[in-house]
């Protein structure tokens, strides 16, 4: 069938000006549900509420401001919305756009491995997502006459990460080994997606178990020879490469900003506590965060409006948030100097990785291969031109046990089974054992094939001094036995790290930060990962701090995109997010670029594996805190 061709003319809606809302996070808590939570996940109430859907809809743009597109699949979430409120297109026109560029561009589904093509997708809801769009469609009918006000994103087709609850579909974090695993209900943030009309395509493939930060079961947007970052790497493919309007990622630690900027997608990692997790296959628990990747930063910010808010029931860290949550930006500010009276800084000493390790006392500027060093110096001179005041600032030395008595401290807070307990162990262990994280593994291995249950017990499994092989009560033991007065240290400690950043801000009069998660052009699938990348990645995830990320320009050798993160205190997204908007306003060739459509001859079916067909993560590149933060100390 061939692509829709769009008919009408994009773009800003009214200036809005907003305070800063920067709350210092406070000790880690129990987050979630058990680990096959996917599998029935409570929704808790829609957001948002009628006043806050009216400021969503009040920030579409008009129809006649909008600008043409080559392609219907190439309009904004904001864009398509208003044209489906016209009634230019209709969301079942949308819908079968997107579902033809899958079948043309994604190649076989259910493969946790090359697929020969994007591999963005691992499942679709195919017949579910056309009776939405079909549903949708008869709502814009009915409103036209009985005046509804309608949900913001009624008609746009999105992918969920394959580890979040979509009720009826199986959720499997990236392997074969969880297959069975079927949702008996929405996660939270999907009620949420599908209470604001959102059409559900599928889910997007996950790295093995959410495990890698690099990835390699898709293909990277803008060339499939490439690494798509991870773990969320179809939810990152698969808005660039123009197969969903946007997607929901998960970030345990670098799995939303990873595979944002390696596709040049614009995505936010939401601070601890904005957006409920229930309803996903939980990695670390007082970590796990769940927000949207879209291709304009404006676009995800409204999805967060969407998505955000208390979940009391099923998600306690949610009541940490502002309630009500300071109003999301969703246009950009009026006059050419939109960041005047804002400082950005630059921190010295967030360590860059290279091949020869750890670049410590080395700015992080100072490793970046040419491009990224041209499109640095040239994103510091377009934000000045905005008004910022863009400056180099000390940041916090992490290395320096003063400055960090948790993230990468190698202290020990007490030992179990003989193993020691790290400040973050002692955090994070018992945050997992509190929600069954073992045995619910355990008890759903236990319905399952010999192969799977073994595949399980290898991946979840933990051997303890003067055992032979890993189990799962080791693993559970473990975690169940970290002394109270350690966590309660560790806790503490985590506390201290964020007061100790707060204050280098402060010294500084940083507002947020701006940083570069991948320094150098990234490289092939087959075990090229991440040649240059910001050494302690995970740092905003143990800060509880929020990201956004947006590119910024393209590498001159191959053409894959360059982005830049903005970061800054919990809590302090309307700030960042409404820098990134007024940036793309001003500079939206970046964002508005298309990758070119792949080579469809080499689409193959891989073999069912049970164990991961990617390479094996090394400690450095992986999502998971623990084992990341190990590999530091």
């Amino acid at each position: 069938m061939p692509e829709e061709r769009d008919p009408s003319p994009g773009a800003a809606g009214p200036a809005r000006s907003l305070s800063r809302r920067s709350v210092l996070g406070g000790a880690a808590a129990v987050t979630g549900a058990a680990a096959m939570s996917a599998a029935a996940a409570a929704p808790a109430a829609a957001q948002p509420a009628p006043s806050a859907a009216a400021h969503l809809l009040s920030a579409l743009p008009a129809v006649h401001d909008i600008k043409k597109r080559s392609r219907l699949v190439d309009y904004e979430v904001v864009e398509l919305a208003a044209l489906m409120r016209a009634r230019v297109v209709t969301a079942v026109q949308v819908t079968k756009a997107y579902l033809d560029r899958i079948d043309r561009f994604n190649g076989p589904f259910e493969t946790y491995g090359d697929n020969g093509l994007y591999n963005a997708f691992v499942r679709i809801d195919r017949d579910g997502a056309l009776a939405q769009a079909a549903a949708a469609d008869a709502r814009f009918a009915k409103a036209r006459h009985s005046h509804e006000d309608l949900p913001p994103l009624l008609g746009i087709p999105f992918g969920i990460k394959d580890s979040i609850a979509v009720k009826g579909l199986e959720a499997k974090d990236g392997s074969h080994a969880f297959d069975g695993n079927a949702a008996l209900r929405d996660a939270t943030v999907v009620h949420r997606l599908r209470e604001a009309g959102a059409v559900i395509l599928g889910h997007t493939v996950a790295s093995a178990f959410s495990g890698s930060i690099t990835g390699t079961f898709a293909g990277n947007a803008w060339n499939k020879a490439y690494v798509p970052g991870g773990s969320s790497q179809g939810s990152g493919v698969a808005p660039v490469a123009r197969l969903a309007a946007a997607a929901i990622g998960e970030e345990t630690g670098g799995s939303i900003m990873m595979p944002s900027a390696a596709n040049g997608a614009s995505g936010i990692k939401p601070s601890l506590g904005t957006t409920s997790v229930a309803g996903l296959m939980p990695l670390s628990p007082g970590y796990d965060v769940l927000g949207p990747i879209a291709r304009s930063v404006r676009d995800a910010s409204l999805i967060l409006s969407v998505i955000l808010g208390p979940d009391p029931a099923d998600d306690p860290l949610t009541l940490s948030a502002p309630d009500p949550y300071p109003a999301m930006p969703l246009s950009a500010r009026k006059g050419r100097r939109p960041l005047a009276g804002t400082t950005i800084g630059i921190p010295q000493s967030d360590w860059m990785r290279t091949s020869g390790g750890i670049r410590t006392g080395t700015a992080p500027q100072d490793t970046y291969d040419a491009d990224h060093l041209a499109a640095f110096t040239r994103l510091v001179q377009q934000l000045t031109s905005l008004g910022a005041t863009v400056k180099e600032f000390p940041g916090l030395d992490v290395t320096v046990p003063a400055n960090d008595p948790y993230f990468s401290s190698s202290d020990v807070l007490a030992t179990v089974d003989g193993s020691p307990v790290s400040p973050s162990s002692a955090v994070l262990s018992p945050n997992r054992y509190e929600i069954r994280y073992w045995d619910a593994v355990k008890d759903f291995a236990a319905t399952r094939p010999a192969d799977q249950a073994a595949a399980l017990l290898a991946q979840y499994g933990r051997k303890a001094p003067g055992e032979t092989e890993p189990s799962f009560e080791s693993a559970s033991r473990f975690a169940g036995q970290v002394p109270a007065a350690a966590r309660v240290e560790g806790e503490r400690r985590r506390r201290t790290l964020q007061a100790n950043y707060q204050a280098a801000l402060d010294a500084a009069g940083v507002d947020f930060m701006l940083v570069f998660s991948l320094g150098a052009r990234i490289g092939l699938r087959s075990g090229g990962g991440f040649p240059v990348y910001r050494a302690y990645y995970q740092l905003p995830n143990a800060l509880a701090w929020p990201m956004v990320s947006f590119p910024v320009g393209y590498d001159s050798t191959v053409g894959l995109p360059i982005a830049a993160q903005f970061w800054g205190p919990r809590f302090s997204e309307p700030q960042i997010v409404q820098a990134a908007i007024d940036y793309q306003e001003h500079f939206p060739q970046y964002h508005n670029a298309a990758p070119p459509d792949p080579d469809t001859t080499a689409a193959t079916v891989a073999p069912r594996m049970l164990r991961s067909a990617e390479p094996a993560t090394p400690p450095e590149l992986s999502n998971d805190p623990l084992v990341a933060e190990e590999a530091l100390r």
